[in-house]
């Protein structure tokens, strides 16, 4: 038996056009409220969505912003009503999408609770045979006879959430309501949907977060511009969704590059070799050069000191690197690779006469400027010998062991006294992911070991 059933619904809202009537009987004198809509007048929210969730189950719904996830949820819980198609939902609902809403901000905790869960279809004895396990799950025992416009945001939210939790519904509709409190409310909160699930509820989960839905839910369906694009398994739902979001990120991060690269061409021009600062070559004190971000720099010449040196291109390109690109572990040009992926930097560089004193270097920073790995071949003790004409370089990472974040790229070609060829600094951007969100800049690889007195769930587990 399904909960909820959603036959080829679509939702359709009328754009806003800044179009005002002076009185209801213009209006309706240019039949302007009658009239059928011009496609240009219209969008939909959803355009033709199918769905069935069964009785006890948990299924969670994904999708970008703006891509229909709450207005599917809306629709449930009866907030607004489909242009066409049907919505049948068995059993009582309970809301978590607007916490609090009907609350009055001029009287207390207390008698809100009471008014609140009557709006959600209790009577007041239920509500008071329910109120300290209302109270005492939002924490908020000596707040709970104070005015609700005395609550920070978070006390409001948390009263909300428990009213509605403990409506004791079969069909329990939530939409991005975790973030109602510190993480171990969060906890508590999660607690609450496993206790849901194990007694049989029926759940409805619109979320961002993945890592939720691959937790806690039986099926999956992501939705994209008001359509339905996968239904099912939730780890191949959510494998299709993130696919879909690399490319995503694959143009901007191509774009970002592209213009950081076009600002920067023709920036370069011939420096002294005294007035050079080292380019990823050993400090005196055995460092690597490395640099904070910012704008684009405008200077032609060489930074005194790299660690300032903002973004930019500068050398005399004798040897000139004439293209950079990110190769993935198919050997296919990326700008979005997988934490402890293969990832490879290939240089394509030119020298229009022969040279013997040249230095390959690369490294790599986080967003915030931190250089994560810097080196060259000066530094790994190879020794030039002879370059001319065409040429290609790549410095090849077996493993990428960074953490899930936004990278920038230096490279650069230069004497082994520092004398800039040709230096590109910060313009290569590229995103590391990973399914595990761990903190900092490198993720070594490693494993746990526990002794017998010791267990943990597995998401396999809780599902």
């Amino acid at each position: 038996m399904n909960a909820i059933e959603l036959t080829n619904v679509s939702k359709v809202y009328r754009r806003y056009s800044g179009k005002q009537f002076s009185t209801l009987k213009s209006a309706l004198l240019q039949r302007s409220i009658v009239r059928d809509l011009q496609p240009s007048e219209v969008f939909p929210a959803l355009n033709g969505v199918s769905f069935t969730v069964p009785k006890g189950s948990t299924y969670g719904v994904i999708g970008r912003n703006g891509s229909g996830k709450s207005t599917a949820l809306k629709l449930v819980a009866g907030i607004t009503k489909p242009t066409t198609g049907t919505v049948n939902v068995v059993g009582r609902t309970s809301a978590l999408i607007e916490l609090g809403a009907g609350f009055h901000p001029e009287i207390s905790g207390r008698e809100n609770v009471f008014i609140n869960g009557i709006m959600l279809g209790l009577t007041r004895k239920q509500v008071q045979e329910r109120f300290n396990d209302i109270v005492d799950f939002a924490e908020l025992r000596e707040f709970i006879d104070a005015p609700v416009k005395t609550y920070s945001s978070g006390m409001y939210m948390r009263l909300g959430f428990a009213v509605a939790i403990h409506v004791d519904p079969d069909v329990l509709l939530v939409d991005e309501v975790l973030a109602v409190g510190d993480e171990g409310f969060t906890h508590k909160c999660l607690d609450k949907f496993a206790e849901f699930r194990r007694s049989g509820k029926t759940i409805l989960l619109v979320t961002h977060s993945l890592g939720l839905v691959e937790r806690f839910c039986d099926e999956a369906l992501w939705i994209d511009a008001g359509r339905a694009r996968e239904h099912g398994d939730p780890r191949r739902v959510i494998d299709a969704y993130l696919t879909e979001v690399e490319k995503g990120e694959e143009q901007l991060l191509a774009t970002t590059t592209a213009k950081a690269v076009a600002g920067a061409a023709g920036s370069a021009r011939s420096v002294a070799p005294e007035a050079a600062a080292p380019a990823a070559i050993p400090s005196p004190k055995g460092e690597v050069s490395a640099s904070g971000g910012g704008a684009p720099r405008e200077s032609n010449e060489s930074p005194q000191d790299m660690f300032q040196a903002l973004e930019g291109r500068w050398g005399a390109r004798e040897i000139e690197i004439t293209d950079v690109t990110l190769l993935d572990k198919a050997g296919e040009p990326s700008f979005v690779f997988h934490s402890g992926d293969p990832m490879s930097v290939r240089l394509k560089v030119f020298s229009a006469k022969p040279a013997d004193d040249f230095v390959f270097g690369v490294s790599l920073f986080n967003a915030d400027g931190v250089c994560c790995y810097g080196t060259n071949t000066y530094l790994e003790e190879m020794t030039s010998e002879r370059l001319e004409g065409a040429a290609d370089v790549t410095f090849a990472i077996d493993s990428l062991d960074l953490v899930e974040g936004t990278y920038k790229l230096d490279v650069a070609v230069h004497k082994r006294d520092g004398y800039p060829y040709d230096y590109h600094r910060l313009l290569y951007t590229f995103r590391v992911k990973s399914r595990t969100h761990d903190i900092g800049i490198y993720r070594p690889h490693h494993r746990w070991a526990f002794s017998s007195g010791i267990r943990f769930k597995t998401a396999d587990d809780e599902r």
